[in-house]
């Protein structure tokens, strides 16, 4: 009876398996973009027109433009000393820059005529930015892959000699492209009232942007008026500091209209430009959320 009696005395303590992990706003956070990110991969992963057909259209410029003018007397360029295909591929390299980060609001597009946009506002989100950060971080990460694809086209092609540290400079100036074309993307997703007319402004801004700059010819090949829109024009800038670059020129400086400028100075503006619109496109986006 006593072994019985200790048999039933017995206490059970039953402990959880699992352990509680700690709030954390930053893991959430992170948690969020990343799943947000994974979303736009498997998309573009059952769709890759958009992603190939960015790189396409580079090297049809390249080729198409390096041919057409490939007899261009070298001396033409006397700033550079190069030919015409290598005094191109900068310029159409920051032209891949900006149309592959002009895309970045054609996914809020899409989800606002499906709806999901909605399901993410209601969403207990922890913070509603992640949708812009896991856009801008996701294009970015697509357009690099598609830069380093037409570098080392143009290396091959036109026989360019780059290093490993001209080509990281290179993705550097880009970053600031594709973070400034991209909250302006992100903006025109939020107020236009559909994929048409977003589509519709990409056409019509696209080629104004590329014959508006010195990507295809230099600043003194140009009537004086067209001067005045490529002195204004933000790629200009960033396509003469890419030649620079690829060309070892120690200039450090822009020759534009009405004045020369250091590179430091358009770098400098380049990353304040990009905090500015960052800032600009978040308040908008709290404003439409709310």
């Amino acid at each position: 009876m006593q072994n019985s009696d200790e048999k039933y005395n017995k206490i059970f303590v039953f402990k959880p398996q699992f352990k509680f992990k700690k709030y954390s706003q930053i893991n959430n956070i992170y948690i969020e973009i990343k799943a947000l990110i994974k979303r736009l991969y498997i998309q573009t992963y059952r769709k890759p027109s958009i992603f190939i057909s960015g790189i396409i259209q580079p090297l049809l410029w390249m080729i198409l433009f390096g041919a057409l003018f490939q007899n261009a007397p070298i001396d033409l360029i006397n700033q550079y000393n190069i030919k015409y295909g290598q005094f191109l591929s900068p310029g159409i390299i920051i032209f891949t820059a900006f149309t592959g980060s002009i895309n970045t609001g054609l996914p809020i597009i899409f989800d606002r005529e499906f709806g999901f946009l909605n399901r993410l506002i209601i969403a207990p989100l922890e913070s509603r930015y992640s949708l812009i950060i896991s856009l801008i971080i996701y294009i970015w990460a697509t357009t690099s892959i598609q830069l380093i694809i037409i570098i080392i086209f143009s290396i091959y092609w036109f026989q360019h000699i780059f290093n490993i540290n001209v080509i990281l400079k290179i993705l550097k100036i880009t970053t600031f492209i594709i973070l400034n074309i991209a909250n302006l993307s992100i903006y025109m997703g939020f107020i236009l009232p559909g994929h048409i007319e977003f589509l519709a402004c990409i056409f019509i801004i696209n080629l104004p942007i590329l014959f508006s700059s010195t990507a295809l010819a230099p600043l003194s090949f140009m009537p004086y008026w067209l001067q005045i829109f490529v002195s204004i024009n933000p790629l200009t800038y960033a396509i003469e500091i890419t030649r620079n670059i690829c060309f070892q020129n120690h200039l450090n400086t822009i020759k534009t209209l009405w004045f020369t400028i250091e590179m430091n100075i358009v770098i400098y503006s380049l990353i304040i430009i990009s905090l500015i619109s960052f800032m600009i496109i978040k308040n908008i986006i709290k404003y439409r959320f709310d």
